[in-house]
């Protein structure tokens, strides 16, 4: 086979060979395929577009161009969740452990955040000590003691994804579903998971800006999932204001314990409990009718009791981290500097922008422009009131956390713009928008 061949049949539209999508893989893994001629077959691809078959072969190859994590030592059923990223997404740190303190094992491996906040293990990191880094003996020795593990992506899992998400990044051709859906679920098959509940966000903080966009983006990851032998949920959930109230690693970090003491933003709860009860059933492969509802009321009974909360402190304990911290969520990092912005009229919130918070927390460092960029756990924002609550002239609709004064300025700048009231009532946004369900999920 010959690279300039391959590239050329995509480029006309044709369809590609199983054997040709895996020897192209193979070969820019091992670098024997330049990167000029990888970019070149991934401009085609997000001109001409991929089929079904195309995206599972392209999926499975990278997937397979490294290791596997293999679970079943450790966990016979492996389930796993992906969020597509969002703004204030703490859904991981209530989820992992609420999902294994009811006895389904979660073994999750997560990425650092490039953008407008933190990834989770960035989020996690806001913890004193917690080690991120673990060796593939350690999460099997981890998950086989503790039933949770939380920790950073390993660098052998799916190297191939790596090597051309930084060429897409650079050769304009990220927006292609086909791309974004095979980068996405290789991560997922490589890390062991049997059943994968896809959290894939719509709105202005969101990749997908629309439900139609969203919904075809999760139906190939579906796709492929069923395509590979795993049972898949994707829920559609809405990003077009900031999930629960903040937004900034030590913060989020604060309030994902809140939640997990059965407190915390309403939204919040609500999102992870529907994630939460759909990796449960998939685990149990419970297939009942009311198998979702009767999971979500025993999961709302173990945040409520405390024993979601008890998962996590054993998690962090498990994995080095100042557990002080999680008994006393005043010991995380905090920033020098907290000021409200305050409402200057009456009415409704008619729009808290998601995309707008986002940009006012990377101006205050809780983010990366850039992978070098250093993150700030104490910085972010605070938001106090969502779409359809009633605003009064006076009331806080932020507060800034920051630890330099000029950030801090531009911050409210930015965040002056987020927030748009009206004279009428306004209707609260939807959590989720759609369910898409594997038939053997």
């Amino acid at each position: 086979m010959r690279a300039t061949d391959i590239i050329e049949k995509k480029r006309d539209g044709l369809e590609l060979s199983t054997e040709e999508i895996r020897w192209f893989i193979e070969g820019f893994t091992k670098g024997e395929i330049p990167d000029y001629q990888a970019a070149a077959w991934l401009m085609a691809v997000f001109l001409r577009g991929m089929s079904k078959r195309e995206t599972l072969d392209l999926t499975l190859a990278m997937a397979e161009s490294g290791e596997q994590l293999d679970l079943s030592e450790a966990i016979e059923y492996a389930v796993d969740k992906h969020s597509t990223g969002g703004v204030g997404d703490k859904v991981t740190l209530v989820v992992a452990p609420l999902v294994a303190a009811a006895g389904v094992p979660v073994a999750k491996m997560s990425g650092r955040g490039l953008g407008f906040s933190g990834g989770t293990i960035d989020k996690l990191e806001s913890i004193a000590g917690y080690r991120v880094a673990l060796s593939e003996d350690e999460i099997i020795r981890q998950v086989r003691e503790h039933g949770i593990v939380l920790c950073g992506q390993t660098r052998t899992l799916a190297p191939a994804d790596g090597a051309l998400y930084a060429l897409r990044d650079v050769t304009g051709t990220v927006p292609s579903l086909p791309l974004i859906a095979s980068s996405i679920m290789s991560k997922k098959l490589a890390s062991g998971a049997k059943a994968i509940v896809l959290d894939v966000k719509v709105g202005a903080g969101a990749f997908m800006k629309t439900v139609e966009k969203a919904r075809a983006l999760a139906q190939i990851m579906v796709d492929i999932g069923v395509g590979a032998g795993r049972a898949m949920v994707a829920l559609l959930s809405d990003m077009n204001q900031p999930l629960g109230c903040a937004v900034g690693n030590a913060l989020e970090v604060r309030e994902a314990i809140e939640a997990l003491r059965g407190g915390g933003p309403a939204d919040l709860r609500e999102h992870c409990l529907t994630v939460a009860a759909h990796m449960v059933r998939l685990g149990r492969r419970d297939t009942r009718p009311d198998a979702f509802q009767r999971t979500r009321d025993e999961l709302a009974s173990l945040l409520d009791s405390g024993a979601a909360l008890a998962k996590f402190r054993e998690l962090v304990q498990a994995q080095g981290g100042d557990v002080r911290q999680v008994d006393e969520p005043k010991r995380l990092p905090q920033a020098r500097y907290q000021e409200p912005l305050y409402a200057e009229e009456n009415g409704y919130a008619a729009e808290v922008n998601a995309l707008k918070v986002a940009q006012a927390t990377l101006e205050l460092g809780a983010g990366r422009a850039r992978k070098t960029d250093t993150i700030d756990p104490a910085v972010g924002v605070v938001v106090h009131k969502k779409v359809g609550d009633r605003v009064a002239k006076g009331d806080p609709l932020f507060t800034v956390h920051a630890n330099d004064a000029e950030r801090l300025a531009r911050a409210r700048v930015i965040l002056a713009e987020a927030v748009t009231v009206s004279a009428e009532p306004q209707a609260p946004l939807p959590a989720f928008y759609d369910t898409i369900m594997a038939a053997s999920a």
